[in-house]
């Protein structure tokens, strides 16, 4: 077993601890007892400030699925965010569309560990904050991360996610 790895993770949580482990990410994947399915309810479990919650959001954009890594303290503007990123209009997946890009539910979908690395955008406001959590595959599991290791294990761009 490899340093991230804790046997009674969930197995999609030791699939993305395995991936955080070999991109050099020292965060520890954690579960915890309560749910971190909404950005209030992880702020709350990890006592952090609601902005400090990498939200994992799917969208369709351009027919294909792409990643927002957005702050919890606001709500993603799409049509700015489309216009920012270069990509044509940003729909929210349904949930089986997150479940078949990411392989993981709503409300516990990872940065990484999918089928195939999506296009991703981190929300330019989680740089505020010397440390972020991010959702680790389950509804239960987080790990503590920045916005700069967001931006590097997962090819993305730091661009503002708001109007």
């Amino acid at each position: 077993m490899g340093p991230q790895e804790n046997a009674s993770l969930p197995v999609r949580s030791m699939q993305v601890a395995r991936v955080l482990a070999a991109a050099g990410v020292a965060g520890q994947v954690r579960e915890l007892a309560e749910s971190t399915r909404t950005a209030a309810e992880a702020a709350s479990a990890l006592g952090c400030d609601v902005g400090a919650i990498a939200n994992s959001l799917v969208f369709i954009s351009d027919d294909e699925p792409v990643l927002v890594l957005a702050s919890g303290q606001h709500k993603v503007d799409t049509t700015a965010l489309a216009a920012r990123w270069g990509r044509g209009k940003l729909r929210r997946a349904t949930p089986e569309q997150v479940r078949q890009a990411t392989g993981q539910a709503i409300g516990g979908v990872a940065p990484v560990g999918h089928p195939r690395a999506l296009p991703t955008v981190v929300d330019a406001a989680l740089a505020d904050y010397a440390r972020v959590w991010a959702a680790a595959g389950t509804p239960r599991t987080v790990f503590p991360t920045t916005a700069g290791e967001l931006v590097r294990f997962t090819g993305g761009l730091l661009l503002p996610v708001g109007p």
